[in-house]
């Protein structure tokens, strides 16, 4: 008999459909009400069993069929809004008659709701699949049968045992772990985790009951505790920390109302407040809840690193055990303590084992045993331990190896050993920066800083940063910046000022270590000062000579300015992948050169400056044929103001283009790609008008390029002669060619229009600038040389953001003299100098209002 409308008609359909939801509903309610995750994935597996059931016995599918649940619903996990995995097993010969009652069956699931992934396989294709597909493998191994002939499943448990090569499958699933943690940066620290499937989520516990499952150790944790895999404690912990992740991953299904397994910051603040995190002073709701999920899924990190490294030592040919030194020795290229009591009667060995694997490169890293024996002996590391001379020694000699240093420190945080030599970072475990331009947790940026410090010391990896590298190789103490680094962060989330606080932290961690006076000098200042190259490089004009005077009146030594220079580069690569590029790589490294110019030779007074840029203009104008006298008429109007705002290939090229348009009424608009390889610039020379920048800034917004500087002048003959870099962020492949001309074009005709100026966009905020609310600051000081107001902007970034400055700039009578756009990932920090009308200075109630307006934004 096969499935006809008698057999299931369309009001069963419905049945089932409103059984469903109605059941599904009763679910998520009892859930809510007692809060117990093995539950909720019990009872959810438990229903959608016995109406799958129901529907098989319903259609009468031939009696040689069974249907089986294999993945997650086979393990009997199965989430609110997961796939419902099935493997329908059939006969070898299927008719066709039956094919079409297992088409139809598949329908009918999918017509009453269910979010089924299905394959219709025999037994040989089971077999053939999964020898092709390690993925198919893992998910038959958890295969449960739900409805169909006993018999025939028993054969097919026994067959796919049989063809299951275990050291195959270790290799396998230890290669499609490494590929999954890769796709999402080898972290678990990023701000918007993946609770399943990223470095500590849910899928690294089930690699290992896969494993150990494939091994006859068991199929969960209570028999692999049993099977003396796992400690007690340790299945306490395992169960705990599944229990947080199983609960989270529930509510986001919840919330979502989809399959969603990604914390994003759209469901972050909800889950904090439907879980009871309240604000405090310090940290938000949403900050607690993530830092709990980073301390489970550092839990879950360690625990799958040891319980991998146990059972592929299992299947692992015995290898000859080999002597180390009088505490450790080696077995299949992982380290082990010779005694099971050497932390406790010889603490300092505790660090003893990350030197060791800095020195003997061979081995690969800390065996099962002794991870287990660091997890109870990190508790000897207390005051005594940090004050013992000898320990002291051992970290800064890890600091200062040639090799190994970032993934020593790495392994010292993974393993808890790092926060408990330092406590200070112990505290920013975890910790969010909602800040909108780092992605990652406070301790992950740090170590990524690190990470690329040691980058610059790679001879094969000097093509990245060729200064860095070659300034690197010179900095004869490169310990003290791995230091710097570690602590430059490491007061956030305290509340005050990060770098102040920072360092007090490094000033006694320097003092505590015995560090040289000059030695710890160069580390504290490093910390306090972290910040200023970066906000120097991109707010300020580095083509004023006063600019770079007093920034070298700042740093004082060239040995202090090679540190702050490497640490700056590091740090903003640190952040995210997003946002280096080299607009930003040129900046930095400008300041870093005209900044040890200054400090090498005696500063020239501003009319040398002058006349040196004269001089270089010049003699670039000369190669191009032309005489002085020819672009004089042009250097007479500018005003010698205008020589110390741009440098002197801005003025040989602007020199060139204008020297026969200096009285044009008609807009003169050039493009060129930067010289520097930092995006496009373009100039724009015309008769001043009030809403010259914002018909600007509105035409970049509309063609979705980025400001990344505009230097505003005004000459003495009442000509602006502005200049942008603008920025692609879309990535897409362009003619330049017909780009430039489209610019000088389009842009020429925005100038000229005698139509009113078009409202700026208003762009969609990105989810983490919506759901991450950050207070715009605002900051305006008077210039203490000029009627100059400097104005200073933080805000969330967004579409239209620029131009919409612009326009309240126009509607408040304000003129712009300058502009240094900065754009960090969702974050913008904007720097304008600006003045009222004719050069007068902002009145209180000008101020207050602009004020007003600008944090309305």
């Amino acid at each position: 008999m096969h499935i006809s409308e008698e057999a299931i008609s369309k009001q069963l359909v419905q049945t089932w459909r409103n059984d469903l939801k109605s059941g599904q509903q009763t679910l998520e309610k009892s859930f809510l009400t007692h809060k117990n995750a093995a539950r909720l994935l019990k009872a959810h597996t438990k229903f959608i069993d016995n109406l799958l059931k129901t529907v098989w016995l319903q259609s009468n599918i031939h009696k040689h069929c069974s249907l089986i649940a294999t993945g997650g619903y086979g393990r009997g996990e199965l989430f609110p809004h997961s796939d419902i995995d099935l493997l329908i097993l059939v006969p070898e010969h299927l008719s066709d008659i039956q094919n079409q009652e297992i088409e139809t069956l598949v329908g009918v699931f999918w017509d009453i709701g269910l979010n089924i992934g299905h394959s219709v396989r025999n037994l040989q294709e089971c077999i053939n699949e999964a020898q092709q597909d390690v993925s198919v493998q893992t998910n038959l191994l958890e295969a449960r049968l739900l409805s169909g002939n006993k018999a025939q499943f028993k054969k097919f448990l026994t067959a796919i045992n049989l063809d299951l090569s275990l050291q195959l499958f270790l290799v396998a699933k230890t290669h499609e772990q490494d590929n999954r943690h890769a796709k999402f940066n080898d972290t678990a620290y990023s701000l918007e985790p993946n609770i399943k499937e990223s470095p500590g989520g849910l899928r690294d516990l089930h690699t290992i009951l896969w494993l150990a499952q494939s091994q006859n150790l068991g199929k969960n944790w209570q028999e692999l505790a049993r099977n003396m895999v796992t400690s007690a404690s340790e299945l306490r912990e395992i169960k705990r920390h599944e229990r947080n992740l199983q609960t989270l991953r529930i509510r986001l299904h919840y919330l979502a109302k989809r399959r969603e397994d990604r914390l994003l910051f759209d469901f972050q603040n909800e889950l904090a407040n439907d879980l009871g995190y309240k604000n405090t002073l310090h940290k938000r709701a949403s900050e607690q809840l993530m830092q709990r999920y980073y301390h489970s899924a550092r839990y879950i990190s360690l625990i799958n690193e040891m319980l991998l490294k146990s059972l592929t030592t299992n299947l692992a040919e015995k290898t000859e055990i080999v002597s180390i030194n009088a505490h450790f020795e080696a077995q299949q290229g992982l380290i082990e303590a010779k005694s099971e009591t050497l932390f406790q009667n010889y603490p300092s060995a505790i660090l003893e084992c990350f030197l060791l694997l800095q020195k003997q490169p061979q081995l690969e890293g800390l065996g099962p045993k002794l991870l287990r024996q660091l997890q109870t002996a990190k508790k000897l590391i207390g005051k005594e331990f940090r004050q013992n001379e000898a320990n002291k020694q051992l970290f800064l000699s890890i600091l200062s190896q040639p090799n190994g240093v970032n993934h020593s420190l790495r392994r010292m945080n993974r393993y808890g050993i790092l926060e408990q030599y330092i406590p200070a970072f112990g505290r920013i475990i975890g910790q969010m920066q909602h800040d909108l331009f780092h992605v990652y947790t406070v301790d992950e940026h740090i170590l990524n800083v690190l990470g690329n410090l040691r980058r610059f010391s790679k001879p094969e990896l000097k093509h990245e940063f060729p200064l860095c590298s070659q300034l690197f190789s010179t900095f004869a103490k490169p310990h003290l910046l791995y230091i710097a680094a570690l602590f430059h962060d490491i007061a956030k989330g305290r509340g005050g000022d990060h770098s102040v606080l920072g360092e007090k932290d490094a000033k006694r961690f320097c003092k505590l270590h015995g560090l040289s006076k000059p030695d710890s000098d160069l580390v504290v200042w490093l910390v306090a000062a972290h910040l200023l190259m970066s906000k120097t490089a991109q707010k300020s004009d580095l083509s004023d000579p006063y600019v770079i005077e007093k920034f070298a009146g700042f740093v004082k030594t060239e040995t202090r300015l090679i540190a702050l220079y490497l640490l700056t580069v590091a740090d903003i690569r640190g952040t995210s992948p997003v946002v280096w590029n080299a607009w930003k790589a040129r900046l930095l490294e400008s300041l870093f050169l005209e900044t040890r110019r200054a400090l090498q030779s005696s500063a020239p007074s501003i009319k040398q400056a002058i006349e040196s840029r004269q001089q270089e203009a010049t003699e670039k104008l000369t190669k191009y044929g032309l005489q002085p006298q020819s672009y004089l008429p042009l250097w007479q109007n500018v005003g010698e103001a205008y020589f110390t705002r741009f440098d002197s290939d801005e003025i040989a090229w602007q020199s060139r283009l204008l020297t026969p348009h200096v009285f044009s009424s008609n807009p003169i608009v050039r493009a060129r790609l930067s010289p520097n390889g930092d995006g496009i610039q373009v100039m724009i020379y015309t008769p001043d008008q009030d809403d010259l920048f914002a018909r600007i800034c509105n035409f970049f917004d509309r063609i979705t390029y980025n400001i990344g500087q505009a230097k505003i002048y005004t000459t003495e003959h009442g000509f602006a002669l502005n200049t942008f870099i603008v920025l692609d962020q879309s990535g897409k492949s362009v003619s330049y060619s017909g780009l430039l001309k489209h610019i000088e074009t389009e842009l020429t005709e925005k100038i000229q229009a005698t139509t009113p100026l078009e409202a700026p966009l208003q762009g969609r905020l990105s989810r983490q600038v919506k759901h991450m609310p950050f207070n715009t600051q605002i900051k305006i000081e008077v210039e203490a040389q000029s009627n100059n107001h400097a104005l200073d902007i933080v805000t969330g970034d967004r579409p239209g953001l620029l131009a919409n400055i612009a326009f309240i700039f126009l509607q408040h009578g304000v003129d712009l003299h300058n502009a240094k756009i900065n754009t960090l990932g969702n974050r913008a920090e904007d720097s304008f100098l600006i003045s009222a009308k004719k050069n007068k200075p902002l009145s209180a109630a000008q101020i207050d209002s602009l004020r007003q307006n600008l944090a309305s934004l």
